[in-house]
């Protein structure tokens, strides 16, 4: 059985790749992960308030910003709140490396121009064999369009790839008008691959102190409808490799991801409720289901069920969304 695959020309023994998370913030915890079967490793993100925060730029903009706000300088945690400074997450990145021998991801997390971009040769230099620029903005400005937003990410990724020559991939919001035609851009720009899709901060209320608080829950399984619908429709129209994110939780998930037209399945939130053992658990039972519908490798599957073949996607799209309503008037 050939569970195989290709993402960003890194060749890897199956398609489970531990997403950016705790999971990569121990070097035995990484360790373990390998044996129990990940192809690979995203570590957690390096982000750009970090890196501001340590060389001083930070302080400045929001001290002598020509609209900066006193209370602006509360809004960022500590240095000390996060798990490494921008220095130690290069000594974690290398001392990974040395530690196992599946791929090793850095991921770098920031949205503005600056110098905070040069990292990414740094996380290069310490030994990561790709990068994962996820790029999280939410647009609180009325007054900026979405073409603004659309360049903003390009020239981003632009300027990371002058600096480094290792593969870089894209996590990106699924919140743009035309996604595809986004899709194709960051495609022509030099994404080697797009990771669906990025998980917003959604926050919640307190409404005995009249808070606005963090309320990070884990995935569950309907979240993966989403990237598995994009991944479908962009399969086989750019170049770039295909990753999912969010919702994946078991073998079935997987071999859907594969299905849509995905490279590798990323999780997280399944392995952080369960346990790295999931990893073995899924890749077997990923083999009796292929052994049982008589698929001898992943590249057999992949795409099988994209629209690639469809002569108008939209309209498909249409029919099935039209087919939904209908089925849920059924049942009733």
């Amino acid at each position: 059985m050939d569970l195989s695959t290709t993402y960003m020309g890194l060749k890897l023994k199956n398609p489970i790749v531990p997403s950016a998370s705790p999971l990569s913030e121990n070097v035995d915890t990484v360790k373990e992960l390998e044996d129990a079967g990940a192809s690979a490793i995203v570590v957690y993100s390096l982000f750009e308030e970090q890196i501001t925060h340590e060389t001083g730029e930070l302080d400045h903009y929001l001290s002598f910003g020509a609209e900066s706000f006193a209370e602006a300088t509360s809004y960022f945690p500590e240095p000390g709140e996060f798990k490494l400074g921008p220095f130690e997450y290069l000594d974690h990145v290398a001392n990974l490396k040395k530690a196992v021998d599946i791929p090793v991801i850095g991921s770098l997390n920031g949205v503005s121009s600056g110098g905070w971009e040069k990292y990414a040769k740094n996380i290069q230099d310490a030994g990561a064999d790709a990068l994962e620029l996820n790029i999280y903005y939410v647009p609180t400005n009325p007054n900026i369009t979405g073409s603004e937003i659309e360049t903003m990410y390009i020239d981003t990724l632009k300027t990371v790839k002058e600096m480094v020559t290792i593969p870089v991939a894209v996590k990106l919001s699924p919140f743009f008008t035309s996604m595809a035609n986004m899709a194709k851009l960051l495609d022509h720009a030099g994404a080697d691959a797009l990771v669906l899709f990025n998980r917003f901060y959604q926050p919640d209320f307190d409404l005995e102190n009249l808070e606005v608080v963090p309320n990070l829950v884990l995935s569950t399984n309907w979240e993966m409808r989403l990237p598995l619908r994009w991944l479908a429709i962009l399969y086989g129209h750019i170049n770039a490799s295909l990753a999912a994110t969010s919702g994946i939780h078991n073998h079935l998930d997987v071999i859907k991801i594969m299905m849509a037209g995905g490279d590798i399945a990323m999780m997280a939130s399944e392995l952080l409720r369960n346990g790295v053992g999931r990893v073995t658990e899924i890749l077997d039972e990923m083999k009796i289901w292929m052994e049982e519908n008589e698929y001898d490798s992943i590249d057999l599957m992949k795409g099988s069920m994209s629209q690639k073949s469809v002569a108008e996607p939209a309209a498909f799209e249409r029919a099935n969304y039209m087919k939904l309503l209908q089925s849920y008037r059924e049942m009733v």
